[in-house]
């Protein structure tokens, strides 16, 4: 099944797991990767009968938590063209900023959009590198 990590931690090594309303719980045991895992991380699990987690893993793009997922322009493009709203920062995985841009331009009558314009610089000249998850962007 597919959950999210909901907490993690790392002096019980212990964590939990959502998957739709449903809360379950792990130890550090179970985890597939070495590194250890982190609040917000989409993870592949499986129970046994009496609903225990026997293994979880990272899903997809979080396999290999260093290797870069997201490209930059990509998120230059969409900070150029639809910064006012965000959706650069959404693409980056930064969901709340983003809601944050909409809000701002709205709210501004449209200023707001000067929020994007800055950030698709600062994307184009390097200073933010990373994504949600602390990956540097290609």
């Amino acid at each position: 099944m597919i959950g999210h990590i909901e907490s993690y931690d790392d002096n019980t090594q212990t964590g939990v797991i959502k998957f739709e309303d449903k809360f379950y719980e792990f130890h550090i045991d179970q985890w597939t990767l070495d590194s250890p895992p982190k609040v917000g991380d989409d993870v592949d699990f499986d129970m046994d009968d009496d609903d225990t987690v026997t293994e979880v893993g990272p899903v997809g793009a979080y396999l290999k938590d260093t290797r870069p997922v997201k490209r930059r322009w990509v998120a230059v493009v969409l900070g150029f063209l639809f910064g006012a709203i965000g959706l650069h920062r959404i693409y980056l995985g930064f969901y709340g900023l983003g809601i944050a841009q909409i809000l701002v331009t709205l709210i501004t009558g449209g200023y707001g959009v000067v929020w994007g314009f800055t950030e698709a610089v600062l994307l184009l000249t390097g200073h933010i590198y990373k994504d949600a998850k602390g990956r540097f962007l290609k």
